[in-house]
This record gives structure tokens, C-alpha cells and sequence, in this order.
């Protein structure tokens, strides 16, 4: 759903970036221009996740900076981490890609041999694994690049506050996939509500409504925890339900441009379309009331049906005027009387996604630590109260929330792909299913 170029997008990046003659990766030097920063000092990049999104991170970081190279991968799959070390070796030359064999790592806890490898790690597993992730890669001293949702439970939003924390005593630089907070038309309309021009946003609707993903048919020879993996976006443990692992990107501009995060959500939602054995647990629509503690109140909604209205925004009410935005780059802001305040016009647009990238490497260059992660945090939580309320048809507070033992994902390092994944269906397949007034998550 980004509105970058689709050869450059991380979701699109192994899909689409190939020329439709002969299979050849576009050149980088076609996909952006030179990089920004040189060095004589060679960083070391490490892949933790070799789908199309850590394959498409890894290419938009290997742009970003002349003297990065790539030495080390890992997934629990090896067929996905030799397909994106053959996409990636494709577009870049060889003085860009040193990835021996012993450095390709696969299986549970292989993301730490990765990480061990590198200077600058990239995170892009699902993120029901990416609390463990980063906090090993901010103990062993590596800057990060992390996508967006950075945990599924509350135990993981604490596990990847604490090494936030870390990071900065540390003085390392840590991006988050949130693309938007790099997004010219983003920062243009909350520099402008940040000047008064609506006055205070007291309401505002956000939206990431479209027809949903892909699913995987079950092989035979799989393992129940190899079936999960594989079609990790439908169980909450790995995933958070599409909630969190789209319309995170939503809900972040909305903390962003208010400047506070929700206290309380409540909301509802459920399976209408998309209730197949095949569909896992998660919910096919969302519909939350956020409110904050300036008092705004922010209606979220997301939905994956199809042939439906499609919608990905959000528009914000001041008290003296309004904001829409979007990811394809629109951003006007009104008064009340009908007067445009600001229209973007497109004017210095950079790729978001690569942006991220540049910033990161030139922090670390510079040695002026940026770090995302503890709104990357915050806005995942915000999500995961949204979500327990709409499972749960309950008021749920930020503190109770927080003050719960909430915890989904068990320690990667003790799993096998024989191990009894923490939900299994039932003697018809289907799995357990969140029922509104019925389940309890605090």
C-alpha cells in the first residue's frame, strides 16, 4: 500500500523489481541517485528476515551509504534467504554484497549469528519476534533499522522500551519503518499544526481500509509451526492482527500530530468476510475510539474486505480548521471559512522509504544518534490497546494494559519447528477465535 515506486517498496521489492525480460534487478543507479555519505570506514549490514520487506530494506540501505556492504543473513527459511540473497547480488555489485555461505544463517536464534556479524542490522522478521531482536542487536552495540510493528504483546512493547533506553545511553541510532514521520507532505502539515494553523485538533478519523493480503496453502509435510510461520499474518502471537501491522502506520500520525498518546480505547469489531480455517484468528475489521488526554477523541478504522471502499488516511478536526493527509502525498490544510491554508505540491519529494535509510547512515556518520524506537513503541501499543478492546468489547486503559502480564510470544530460542505453537486448531481446523463480551486479555 506505499505510494513509492513499487521496485523500491520493502513489501514490493522482491515481487516487482524485476524487469519483465530476462528476470534482471533493476540497477541502482536507475533506482536513486548516488549515495549521500562517504567514508573510508566500510559498515557492515546484516539482514535479520529475508522477505520482501528486509529484502527491500536491505536494498534502500545499501544505497544510502557508499562504504556499506552486506555481510550476513538470516530467516528461518532458506528457500526466502536464497532468493533475496539472488535478488539483492543482482542489482548490486559484487563490492556491495560479501555474503559468504557460512554467513548465511537459518532457523530459530539465527538472527543472533546475523547480528553478531554486523555494524547496522535490519530487522524485518514478523513482529511477534522483533522485542528479541532488537534488544539482542541495542546489547551487542548495533545501530537498527526496524519495521513497524515493533511487538504483538505488552511484554514485548516493555522488552523494547528498556533497550530504547539502552540505545540512547549507548548513543545508538534506531529507525522504525514508520515511513510517514519521513514523508515530505507528512512533515509539512505537522509543522504547520505544530505553528497553530488549525488551532488545537480536537477529533479526527483515521483510516487503512483495502482488501487484505495473501494466504498460503498448507503443505503436507509441514509442521503445525512451519504452517504459522509461513502464514505468520494471521495469528495474533506473531502477527497482532492487520490492526497493528497496518494501521500502526495510522494511529502513529495521529500520536504524532496531537502529541500524546490515547489513554483509553474502546471500540469493536470481527469476521464478516474473511472466516476461513485458512484465515487464522485475526479479525477481517476494526472500528476504535481513541481518546487522549488533552482530549481528543480519534475514530481508527481498518478493514480487510474486498471490493469494498478502499481508504488509507487521515483527516484531523482543529479548533480552527482541519488537516487531511495520506500516503500519496496529499496534505491540505483549511479554516472553517473555506480558506486553503497549505496544499503540497509535491515540491521536494523524496522516496519515505529510502529517506529512513538515509537518515540512518548519516546519523551514524555524523555520530548524531537518532532514535525512533520509543515512539515506535508507544505507537504499537496504542494499536494493541485498540485491538484489546475490540477482542475483548471492553474500555480498555493504557495503564491497565501496561500493568498486565499480557505476553503472546514465547522465547525464540526455545522453539523448534516441532515445538506446539502457542495456539492450535481444533479437530475441524479452525482456530480460536476472540469473541467480543466473552474474552478476557487483562
Amino acid at each position: 500500500m506505499s505510494q513509492v515506486p513499487k521496485k523500491l517498496s520493502r513489501r514490493n521489492f522482491v515481487k516487482e523489481s524485476t524487469l519483465l525480460t530476462g528476470g534482471v534487478l533493476l540497477a541502482p543507479s536507475i533506482l536513486s541517485s548516488a549515495p549521500l555519505f562517504k567514508s573510508e570506514k566500510k559498515l557492515k549490514l546484516a539482514i535479520v528476515g529475508c522477505g520482501g520487506r528486509g529484502s527491500g530494506a536491505g536494498s534502500q540501505a545499501l544505497q544510502a551509504d557508499e562504504n556499506v556492504e552486506l555481510v550476513a543473513m538470516a530467516d528461518l527459511f532458506k528457500d526466502r534467504l536464497d532468493k533475496a540473497y539472488k535478488n539483492l547480488s543482482d542489482a548490486f555489485d559484487s563490492n556491495k554484497i560479501n555474503v559468504s555461505e557460512a554467513n548465511k544463517f537459518v532457523g530459530f536464534g539465527s538472527y543472533k549469528k546475523a547480528i553478531d556479524e554486523a555494524d547496522v542490522v535490519i530487522l524485518a522478521t514478523p513482529p511477534g519476534f522483533r522485542p528479541q531482536h532488537f534488544e539482542y542487536a541495542i546489547q551487542q552495540g548495533k545501530h537498527v533499522f526496524m519495521e513497524k510493528p515493533v511487538a504483538t504483546d505488552v511484554a514485548g512493547i516493555k522488552k523494547v522500551l528498556a533497550a530504547a533506553k539502552l540505545a540512547k545511553e549507548n548513543n545508538l541510532s534506531v529507525v522504525v519503518g514508520l515511513q510517514r514521520r519521513y514523508q515530505q507532505n507528512y512533515l509539512e502539515a505537522f509543522k504547520r499544526i505544530q505553528k497553530g494553523d488549525i488551532g488545537k485538533i480536537i477529533s479526527g478519523q483515521v483510516y487503512w481500509n483495502g482488501g487484505g493480503v495473501w494466504v498460503r496453502p498448507r503443505q503436507e509435510n509441514w509442521t503445525e509451526m512451519e504452517y504459522q510461520m509461513r502464514n505468520w499474518y494471521y495469528f495474533n502471537w506473531i502477527c497482532g492482527d492487520h490492526i497493528l501491522e497496518q494501521h500502526v502506520h495510522n494511529i502513529d500520525v495521529a500520536n504524532w500530530f496531537i502529541g500524546e498518546y490515547p489513554t483509553q480505547a474502546q471500540g469493536m469489531g470481527g469476521r464478516e468476510v474473511r472466516k476461513g480455517i485458512d484465515h487464522g484468528q485475526i479479525f477481517d475489521h476494526h472500528f476504535v475510539e481513541f481518546e487522549y488526554p488533552g482530549g481528543a477523541v480519534i475514530s481508527s478504522q481498518c478493514r480487510h474486505q474486498r471490493d469494498c471502499m478502499k481508504r488509507v488516511s487521515e483527516t484531523f478536526q482543529g479548533t480552527e480548521g482541519t488537516s487531511n493527509t495520506s500516503g500519496r502525498n496529499i496534505a491540505l490544510l483549511k479554516s472553517y471559512s473555506g480558506k486553503d491554508l497549505y496544499t503540497h505540491d509535491g515540491k521536494g519529494n523524496k522516496n519515505p522509504y529510502q529517506e529512513e535509510h538515509d537518515q540512518l547512515f548519516n546519523a551514524i556518520r555524523k555520530d548524531k544518534p537518532i532514535n525512533n524506537a520509543e515512539y515506535g513503541a508507544k505507537s504499537t501499543m496504542a494499536a494493541i490497546i485498540g485491538r484489546m478492546a475490540t477482542y475483548t468489547g471492553e474500555l480498555v486503559t493504557w495503564d491497565a494494559a501496561m500493568n498486565s502480564s499480557h505476553l503472546l510470544v514465547p522465547d525464540e530460542n526455545t522453539l523448534t519447528w516441532e515445538t506446539i505453537p502457542p495456539v492450535v486448531p481444533d479437530l475441524e481446523g479452525a482456530y480460536p477465535i476472540p469473541v467480543p463480551g466473552v474474552t478476557k486479555l487483562i
